[in-house]
Order: C-alpha cells, then sequence, then structure tokens
C-alpha cells in the first residue's frame, strides 16, 4: 500500500533523478553524504520523495550517451527558491557491497561513469556500498514546495516541513520490467534471483 502523503526526501543529482524516472536505471550507490550523521549512510526511510540537486553534478562523471541529458537538465528553467518534486520512491532491497570488482559488474545498469562508482567505493574503503534498488513513482501533479535554508548541506535525507501530496502514484515501470532490471543487477552481483 502505497502513502497519500511523504514529507521525507533523498537527495540526488537532478541528471540521475531524471534516470530514475525514466527507467534507465532503478539503482543508487550510497556510502553517506559529508555531513551526514556518524558520516555513514542508512536507509532509515524506506520510502520518500526524489529531491533534485544540482550542485557536484559533473558531465566528465556521466557516461558519454548521458552528458547531453545533464544539459538538458541544467537549461530547464528553475526557480532557486522553491524545490519541485515529481517523483517518489520506495526501497525494494538494499545490497551490501564490499567488492570493487562487483561495483564494475553494475556499469551496464547506471548512468556514470566507472571513475564515478571507484569513487565511492574507495571513500571510507572499510564500509561497505549500499546498492539500492528502488522502484520509482511519479507523482500525480508536481509539488512545488519553498527552499528553507534547513534543506541545505550534504546530507542525504531532508525532512520537509509540508506534507506533499502523492496523489494516484503511476510506477516508472511495469512489474516486468521492473523484474527484470532487479534480476539483471542481482545476477552480475552473484546474489540470488527470483524463481521464473
Amino acid at each position: 500500500m502505497l502513502p497519500e502523503y511523504c514529507q521525507m526526501a533523498l537527495k540526488e543529482w537532478a541528471v540521475t533523478v531524471r534516470a530514475l524516472a525514466q527507467g534507465t536505471q532503478i539503482l543508487l550507490l550510497r556510502k553517506g553524504g559529508i555531513h551526514e550523521t556518524d558520516k555513514d549512510f542508512r536507509v532509515i526511510h524506506p520510502e520518500f520523495l526524489l529531491y533534485p540537486t544540482y550542485e557536484h553534478q559533473k558531465q566528465d562523471l556521466l557516461k558519454d550517451n548521458h552528458q547531453a541529458e545533464l544539459r538538458q537538465v541544467l537549461e530547464e528553467p528553475r526557480q532557486e527558491d522553491q524545490i519541485r518534486f515529481t517523483h517518489f520512491a520506495k526501497v525494494e532491497e538494499t545490497i551490501q557491497v564490499s567488492e570493487q570488482e562487483k561495483v564494475d559488474y553494475l556499469g551496464p545498469h547506471h548512468i556514470w561513469t566507472n571513475e564515478y562508482a571507484v569513487s565511492r567505493m574507495r571513500w571510507k574503503p572499510m564500509q561497505p556500498l549500499s546498492i539500492l534498488l528502488l522502484r520509482v513513482y511519479s507523482l500525480e501533479n508536481l509539488v512545488d514546495v519553498p527552499y528553507l535554508p534547513e534543506y541545505s548541506g550534504c546530507t542525504s535525507w531532508v525532512d520537509i516541513f509540508e506534507r506533499v501530496a502523492l496523489g494516484q502514484l503511476e510506477p516508472a515501470l511495469t512489474d516486468e520490467e521492473f523484474s527484470r532490471q532487479v534480476d539483471a543487477i542481482k545476477g552480475c552481483l552473484g546474489e540470488p534471483v527470483a524463481a521464473t
């Protein structure tokens, strides 16, 4: 059962939010934000709004065939004093990975360069990388909320002061396509896949 409202949001590059929204990818790689409590990332909120961010996005950290999408995202008009929410996500599964080789296998399943994925793995090398498999949904209506200073900083999670109405949520992928991508990702990591 999906909720009607949400106040929790997860920050992610706007270009990555677009890829999730289009079903191009279903995963996120996380170890934590610079100002995270204890500097560790934890999935303390399994359902959340996708909060598109524009800082730190770098064209050279995206595969060549996705760099134009970043330019499009940056050219879209937006208001600096507003946050626009368009998508909601639910963590279907979290996989912990400690081997760089496994992260390399994920290459076909995301828009980032191998260098970006390597940098995620090497940061705090004693801590495993969390791979979040997300089911993403379009909000029924775009929702703009005022940007507040409390939302700033390099943290993953943001508690939005306003309750955001989700409306009738529409999945980015069909059940079959989502399952196919999950199985492909888990297969390349050597994880058990769903029986067919």
